[in-house]
């Protein structure tokens, strides 16, 4: 592929990378000092709809600002296989040191990606919120677990971390309010629209390949409407193909990827690669391959670590940082007497560019130098996963 160069590329990723951080403006000032609840530490329960990497990664940037915030005792978080968040929390319920929080250990939830297990777990949880009532926060990590909370059955505190879109996949009412006084979620409104403004002015692409689940949940993940905005925007065509998701077969979902992105080779010329089950560790160096045979650049939708696979461009990890201490903060104002519907949603981190230059030149492509002075990541090599 030719180097496309744009004058925009300078202004439009410099004006990104300038935008202040914005920690929440709260309806009041709360504490994020650490406390205890009547003498005894506060306990917290986690709920998700399976494992997936961005929910291990936005727990553990979490525990690492309370860490920072003196909730938790510093120490080195052990190296896991990204996503399995169930070890994270078998750590922190049985290893890490605070003389605040209690992670309880039976109190870690998980459907394995399975609609049957999944009504069996939230009837489980819900009756474990009306009944016993001893759990004072619960963090709900993704689309499934977030809608499965984001309701009036329980009066738990909950923060809903890691989700696509929270307004439109119906887990809070909007931006401004959650609809639930015991219930928050992290917003960032332009976050995909942001993503995808950057790839096209790298790129200059006319046809955008998106592979997503034709389902509420999947056209959530994909942020499908965020990119029709854009697409409207800046008058390039949408090439969509159907996937398998929410299936606990991760091998079909990977395989119905695989076969959009050979769909994409012919149809496409930039692919934005979205966040679902069939992209995944195992999956991504063969769509990365796919792509990269017929010269096509690609997004990730997830971050940096797919980059690093063969990806050619993202937001870099750096964000996790920023949003584990928002995240961090939420939990500390709540537990010092903040309703959760009290707290401003809205929180945009820094968006950061990843880029892989081995398959920048593998696909033909001369990123422009004010690309590679904005990156934060840069990756000489595909390594494998």
């Amino acid at each position: 592929m030719k180097r496309i160069a744009k004058g925009c590329v300078i202004l439009s990723v410099l004006l990104l990378l300038v935008q202040t951080l914005g920690f929440a403006a709260d309806k009041e000032n709360f504490s994020v000092t650490p406390k205890l609840k009547n003498g005894a530490k506060w306990r917290l329960g986690y709920y998700q709809g399976g494992d997936y990497p961005d929910y291990r990664a936005s727990l553990t940037a979490t525990v690492r600002a309370l860490m920072d915030l003196g909730w938790i005792e510093n120490a080195e978080i052990p190296a896991q296989e990204p996503k399995r968040t169930g070890d994270l929390w078998n750590w922190l319920a049985t290893e890490a040191k605070s003389n605040y929080l209690e992670f309880v250990k039976d109190a870690c939830y998980s459907t394995s990606w399975d609609e049957t297990t999944r009504k069996q777990t939230t009837s489980e949880i819900m009756k474990r919120l009306r009944e016993q009532k001893d759990l004072d926060l619960m963090i709900a990590a993704g689309t499934w677990a977030g809608k499965d909370l984001a309701n009036d059955d329980h009066d738990t505190n909950t923060l809903v971390i890691s989700t696509s879109e929270p307004v439109a996949s119906g887990i809070i009412k909007s931006v401004d309010d959650s609809g639930y006084d015991h219930l928050t979620a992290r917003v960032d409104p332009s976050r995909f629209q942001r993503q995808v403004r950057i790839f096209h002015d790298i790129v200059g692409f006319k046809k955008l390949g998106v592979a997503y689940a034709d389902t509420d949940s999947g056209r959530s993940y994909a942020a499908l409407e965020k990119v029709k905005e854009v697409a409207a925007e800046r008058s390039f065509e949408i090439i969509e193909c159907y996937t398998k998701d929410d299936i606990p077969d991760s091998k079909m979902a990977a395989e119905s990827v695989v076969q959009c992105f050979r769909e994409f080779c012919q149809k496409a010329d930039a692919i934005y690669v979205t966040k679902q089950n069939g992209v995944n560790r195992k999956s991504i160096p063969e769509l990365a391959k796919i792509a990269i045979s017929c010269g096509v650049p690609t997004f990730s939708q997830s971050g940096s670590d797919e980059v690093q696979w063969g990806f050619l461009l993202s937001i870099s990890q750096a964000s996790f940082k920023y949003v584990g201490r928002y995240y961090a903060e939420t939990i500390a104002k709540i537990l010092n007497g903040a309703k959760p519907r009290q707290l401003d949603q809205v929180f945009e981190g820094p968006p950061k560019i990843a880029i892989n230059l081995r398959t920048s030149a593998l696909i033909g492509f001369d990123p422009p130098v004010d690309t590679l002075g904005a990156a934060d990541e840069i990756f000489q090599e595909i390594v494998n996963p």
